[in-house]
């Protein structure tokens, strides 16, 4: 009896737990059918390296940006009888929130699921604040445990954050709320990441999780504590972390053609899935979009065009010596009337590796070893 125990509970500490995340319709375009996208933009501007500023977050305040063009999220559930909830799972944050019935005040309350303590009989309350800072406006709100089901296993009380007042521009966000991936150096407030509750509670068999993201409706997936051989060919490349704060690495250069084109002398780049585009310095992202022939039009968007996507040039990214190629199907995004590139300019000189890198590259994030690995993805 003691030995089927045993096993019993090796079987359920190796069980994987696994999110299939679903690509739904991004924001951008849900404003672009109702004909608000200039609008929008003009009085949300876009400004990818707000959530990567550091200063205020032990102050309990988060920073993050609108990204209209982030299309992947997961459910997870808060609560008993759980409360579900779509939320992305973001690389470059630490913190779990979710709109709240406290949350009144705002557009964007009214259009999203929101968490009713109440109905929680697992529901314990705080006083203390947490404060998500945007590029316009700003969600306060406050922190509270609860019972967080994700991907199949429970994680006991999980530290989170109940919106009160929520920022405009969410009211035309598809996801409720945002699972943060990070480190805990970075949590507002101090807040216990989510995974780092798994690892604490042995709920994963390793200290790693990973990624795939798909171009498919859905058959992406977040998977805590597992590497699948079926996302990726080849092998993983491992690269050392220059920062654990957020998943920070070294690059080496970017390359077109053999010519180096931008990261010349190595550069810092942070690999997030909670942001949509490659993101770099503005004359070196300039300079790329130049080489693949794009052309900014009168919104600021790098143009190609959409008969030439099979004679752009690969984008190539030289990260540990190794060489990681973006074909022009990979950052080119089209729609009904245009394409663009999916390289930003950000300001500043550190890089985001963002959904656009991911999805070629299937990644490996890796607590107990510090490193990221990439491999080709399916």
């Amino acid at each position: 009896m003691k030995w089927v125990l045993v096993l019993g509970a090796l079987v359920a500490f190796s069980e994987c737990i696994r999110v299939p995340l679903i690509r739904g319709k991004t924001a951008r375009q849900t404003l672009q059918e109702k004909g608000l996208w200039e609008e929008y933009r003009k009085k949300f501007p876009y400004q990818p390296m707000l959530k990567f500023q550091q200063t205020q977050r032990l102050n309990g305040i988060e920073t993050m940006t609108n990204d209209a063009d982030i299309d992947y999220y997961g459910i997870i559930s808060l609560g008993t009888p759980p409360q579900s909830f779509r939320v992305i799972f973001d690389t470059g944050s630490s913190n779990l929130w979710v709109p709240s019935v406290y949350c009144t005040s705002s557009p964007a309350c009214k259009n999203h699921r929101k968490f009713n303590p109440d109905a929680s009989s697992t529901f314990n309350s705080t006083t203390k604040p947490i404060q998500i800072q945007y590029g316009t406006g700003s969600m306060t709100g406050i922190l509270g445990y609860d019972t967080l089901e994700v991907g199949g296993i429970t994680v006991s009380n999980q530290i989170f954050g109940l919106t009160k007042t929520e920022g405009l521009f969410m009211e035309y966000m598809t996801w409720d709320g945002i699972l943060g991936l990070a480190f805990p150096s970075i949590s507002a407030a101090g807040a216990t990441p989510v995974f780092d509750n798994m690892m604490e509670k042995g709920l994963v068999s390793q200290q790693l999780f990973s990624v795939y993201l798909s171009r498919k409706t859905a058959t992406s997936a977040v998977l805590f504590g597992e590497i699948d051989p079926q996302y990726y060919t080849g092998s993983l490349s491992w690269v050392p972390l220059t920062s654990e704060t957020y998943w920070q690495i070294k690059m080496d250069s970017v390359t077109i053609n053999g010519d180096v084109v931008a990261c010349a002398g190595g550069c810092q780049a942070i690999v997030d899935t909670g942001t949509s585009l490659v993101i770099g310095p503005y004359n070196d992202i300039q300079n790329i979009n130049g080489w693949v022939g794009a052309n900014t039009n009168q919104y600021g968007n790098p143009v190609v065009s959409c008969g030439n996507i099979m004679s752009m040039p690969e984008v190539v990214f030289h990260i540990n010596g190794q060489p990681f190629v973006l074909p022009a199907t990979a950052f080119v995004s089209q729609t009904s009337d245009s394409c663009t590139t999916g390289f930003s300019p950000g300001g500043g000189t550190v890089w985001i590796l963002g959904d656009v890198f991911i999805r070629e590259f299937y990644t490996v994030f890796d607590r107990q070893t510090k490193v990221v690995g990439f491999a080709t993805a399916v």
